[in-house]
């Protein structure tokens, strides 16, 4: 068995502590290996978490007591064999979450705030989820689109009850009337209470006698609505936004749940999405890489005209500013990058052979190595 450690050095704090220094220590502890907080860990670890809790509740109940303190303090552990402190001193984890229960409760889902308002707490239906497709130029300036989803809504029949005319229920025998139910399990912590949706009611609190015909019995009946989406500008492919409230009702009243829309964004058949930027391949002729000259490449907001400067080089990017996409909920806009491949005659004509060859001795088509190293290392 381990050798038990000072209490004091157990909580962290100074002999001369003060009761709320020592208060306050043994929370922080606490709540660092209570054991609800290691649910999904292995188990070596949940073992060492409820060891050290029951080290520290142990410190705790010896320190934060008077008597049993001024004990620990003139005759340490040896006071546990003259009737004092040592142990637990009668002190179990349950009436460590006796004391400490609001506080954990906030943080692991029990407390005050789940005592008032139940497991379940507001009722709230569930999302939808649907998928809009929008084109490059859509997702640049933003679009409006309708679309028409079924969703659940409360049924008219039943006002939302699930029941004939409305009237039909009577109180769940199970639940009686809370919608949860509350369960005592023993555990290495003593009893621990549970609370869980009614099997029975499903949480409604109510058992329906006679169920509505319209929805049966469900409280909600499915229709179809057409809703409009605001796509903002600067979009891409798989943000989603959510429209609140444009989900399915909740039966009974409640919260509605969300409409979810995925962007899907079309391929563009000339320009190459990559974030804020764009990118478009420009494939030159020999003559107008060699001679320069100016192109016209598409953009977002149609064709402009650019210049080629003379001898420019296959792999060449050239960045034109602002022609890119609006960053989403920012100002400012991407760029548009022009990657610039020359194209090398695959077929030649007779007259156009004799024209190559007769470029072969000219000094200025060869490249020469200085040539060579200046072109690579300017990439």
């Amino acid at each position: 068995m381990a050798e038990k450690r000072d209490y004091y050095e157990v909580l962290g704090v100074d002999k001369k502590a003060t009761a709320a220094e020592i208060k306050k220590a043994y929370r922080k502890l606490g709540m660092k290996y209570h054991p609800d907080g290691y649910t999904n860990k292995s188990e070596a670890e949940k073992k060492e978490a409820e060891e050290k809790f029951r080290e520290v509740s142990e410190a705790y109940n010896v320190l934060s007591d008077p008597d049993k303190r001024a004990r620990y303090d003139q005759f340490g552990f040896a006071a546990d064999q003259m009737g004092g402190p040592g142990g637990m001193g009668g002190f179990s984890v349950e009436d460590f979450m006796s004391q400490f229960g609001d506080l954990f409760g906030d943080i692991f889902g029990g407390g005050r705030h789940s005592r008032a308002y139940g497991s379940q707490g507001v009722k709230r239906g569930g999302d939808l989820r649907v998928r809009v497709s929008v084109t490059l130029k859509e997702a640049a300036h933003g679009t409006e689109k309708k679309i028409k989803i079924p969703r659940l809504v409360s049924c008219q029949a039943c006002h939302g009850t699930g029941s004939k005319n409305g009237t039909s229920h009577e109180t769940c025998p199970t639940c009686h009337g809370n919608g949860v139910e509350v369960r005592l399990q023993q555990s290495i912590f003593g009893r621990v209470q549970t609370q869980t949706t009614c099997h029975t009611c499903g949480g409604s609190g109510k058992i329906i006698k006679e169920r509505c015909p319209q929805c049966g019995g469900q409280g909600l009946v499915r229709h179809e609505e057409v809703v409009t989406i605001n796509v903002p500008a600067g979009v891409e492919n798989g943000i989603t936004l959510k429209l609140s409230g444009k989900g399915n009702e909740a039966a009974g009243g409640g919260v509605p749940g969300d409409l979810l829309v995925v962007i899907q964004e079309e391929e563009n058949d000339k320009l190459i999405r990559d974030g804020e930027n764009l990118i478009y391949n420009l494939m030159l002729d020999f003559p107008t890489a060699t001679l320069g000259g100016q192109v016209e490449v598409p953009t977002v907001d149609g064709r402009v005209r650019i210049t080629i400067d003379p001898g420019t080089q296959p792999g060449t990017l050239l960045r034109l500013r602002g022609k890119g996409m609006p960053l989403l909920n920012h100002y400012g806009r991407g760029d548009l990058l022009v990657n610039i491949s020359v194209y090398v005659p695959e077929h030649l004509s007779a007259d156009e052979r004799r024209a190559i060859e007769g470029l072969k001795r000219s000094p200025g088509v060869i490249p020469g190595e200085e040539t060579s190293k200046r072109i690579f290392n300017r990439r």
